[in-house]
C-alpha cells in the first residue's frame, strides 16, 4: 500500500529463447501484460501538462506523446528491466564467479539508516514494505510514509546499494569507464536526480591526504577478488572504482529519487490549446516514495551492466559459460520428441552403412 495500489499480476510470457528449461542462443522475448491500466484518468492533461511531469516536454520534442499512462516516461516500463536484471543474475550465477548484489532504502525524508552490512542487507532488505535493511528504521520510515500519504503528498529518499566478487579490471577510461555506464543505467530510472559511488558527495569535504587510499599486500580477505600477496587499497573509501576501473573491492554507492511528481493536491497549470490557467488535481492511485519499488530495479542495472562489462572484457564467453566454446560437450542434448519409435512418420529410416546401404 505505501508502494502502488495497482493490480498487476505480472506474469511473464516467454516467447522465444528458451526451449526444455535451457537457453537456445536466440533473443529472449519476454511479455508482460498491464492488466490494471486506467487511460480516463489522463484525458484532464492532454493538453494541460501536470505540474514537474514529461508531458510537456515529450509534446515538445516530439509533437504527439502517449498521454494514457506516461508511455516511455512510465515506471512501469522498468518492469521489462527487471526481467533482463533476472537473467542476467542467473547467466552471472552459472559463470565462475560468486558476483552477489543487493541493495536497500537507506534514506525516507530526513529519516536516515545507519550503515548495515552486506549480510544485513541481504537478510532484512525483504522483510519489510519499505524494503529498509534496519528493522527500526524501517518502522519510522512506514510510519512518516503514511503520514505523507494521509496528507495527499510524496517524500523522496535514497537507496544505498553493494556488489560483492565483482573481478578487477573491468571498465575502460572516460566515457566507458564503469561509474559512467553504471551511472547512465540508474540514471535512466524515472525520477533518479543523483547517484554515487564510494564516499560521494562526502569527498567534497576531504582532503586529499584523507582520501587517498595507501597500498598493501592482499592478506585474501573473503570481500577483496584478489589473489593473496596482490597489491590492494588499504581501505574502499573509493567504492570499489579507481580510474574508472574495477578494484576487486566491492562495488558500492547511492542513488537518490525525488518525491513522486503525482500527488492529489491541488496545483496550477496552463492549457496550451485554450490559452487558460488552470487548476488541477491529478486523481487515480498515487505512489507517496518511489524507493521502495526502486530496489529490485537498481539490483537489476547492477547485474546488467556488470554482465556487459563481463562480457565485453571476455570474462565470461558470450556463448557459453562453461569454459569450452567450440566444443560440443555439455551434459545436456536435446531428446527425441517421438512418442512411439513405431510410427514411421515420427522418425527417420536407420542406415546401416556409410555407403548408405540399409
Amino acid at each position: 500500500m505505501i508502494t502502488t495500489s495497482r493490480g498487476e499480476p505480472d506474469e511473464v510470457d516467454i516467447n522465444s529463447g528458451t526451449q526444455d528449461g535451457y537457453t537456445t542462443g536466440t533473443p529472449i522475448g519476454m511479455v508482460i501484460q498491464n492488466k490494471d491500466a486506467r487511460s480516463g484518468k489522463y484525458e484532464p492533461f492532454v493538453t494541460a501538462p501536470r505540474p514537474s511531469h514529461g508531458d510537456f516536454t515529450y509534446s515538445a520534442k516530439f509533437g504527439t506523446r502517449n498521454w494514457g499512462g506516461g508511455g516511455r516516461s512510465s515506471a512501469r516500463e522498468t518492469v521489462n528491466w527487471v526481467a533482463a536484471g533476472a537473467i542476467a543474475k542467473r547467466v552471472l550465477a552459472e559463470s565462475e564467479y560468486d558476483i552477489r548484489v543487493k541493495a536497500h532504502v537507506n534514506q525516507v525524508g530526513d529519516i536516515r539508516a545507519p550503515a548495515v552490512s552486506f549480510e544485513e542487507m541481504l537478510e532484512h532488505t525483504e522483510e519489510n514494505e519499505v524494503r529498509c535493511a534496519h528493522p527500526e528504521t524501517a518502522e519510522r520510515m512506514r510510519e512518516a510514509i503514511d503520514e505523507y500519504q494521509r496528507e495527499g503528498d510524496s517524500i523522496g529518499g535514497s537507496v544505498a546499494f553493494e556488489c560483492r566478487g565483482v573481478p578487477r579490471g573491468l571498465g575502460a577510461p572516460r566515457f566507458d569507464s564503469f561509474p559512467a555506464r553504471l551511472g547512465q543505467a540508474i540514471f535512466s530510472i524515472p525520477a533518479t536526480n543523483g547517484f554515487q559511488f564510494g564516499k560521494g558527495r562526502g569527498t567534497r569535504e576531504m582532503r586529499g591526504s584523507e582520501r587517498n587510499e595507501d597500498w598493501t599486500f592482499a592478506d585474501g580477505r573473503s570481500e577483496t577478488v584478489t589473489e593473496e600477496g596482490d597489491p590492494v587499497p588499504v581501505g574502499n573509501d573509493h567504492g570499489g572504482l579507481q580510474g574508472g576501473i574495477t578494484t576487486g573491492q566491492p562495488v558500492y554507492g547511492e542513488a537518490t529519487w525525488h518525491a513522486p511528481t503525482s500527488i492529489p493536491k491541488t496545483q496550477e497549470t496552463v492549457d496550451w490549446e485554450t490559452d487558460e490557467q488552470k487548476e488541477i488535481t491529478v486523481v487515480g492511485r498515487h505512489d507517496p516514495v518511489l524507493m521502495p519499488r526502486a530496489v529490485p530495479v537498481v539490483e537489476a542495472m547492477l547485474r546488467v551492466t556488470i554482465l556487459d562489462f563481463m562480457l565485453l572484457g571476455g570474462r565470461i564467453n558470450p556463448d557459453r559459460v562453461d569454459g569450452n566454446p567450440g566444443s560440443y560437450d555439455t551434459d545436456y542434448h536435446p531428446q527425441s520428441p517421438v512418442d512411439n519409435p513405431d510410427d514411421a512418420d515420427t522418425r527417420a529410416d536407420t542406415v546401416d552403412g556409410r555407403d548408405g546401404s540399409r
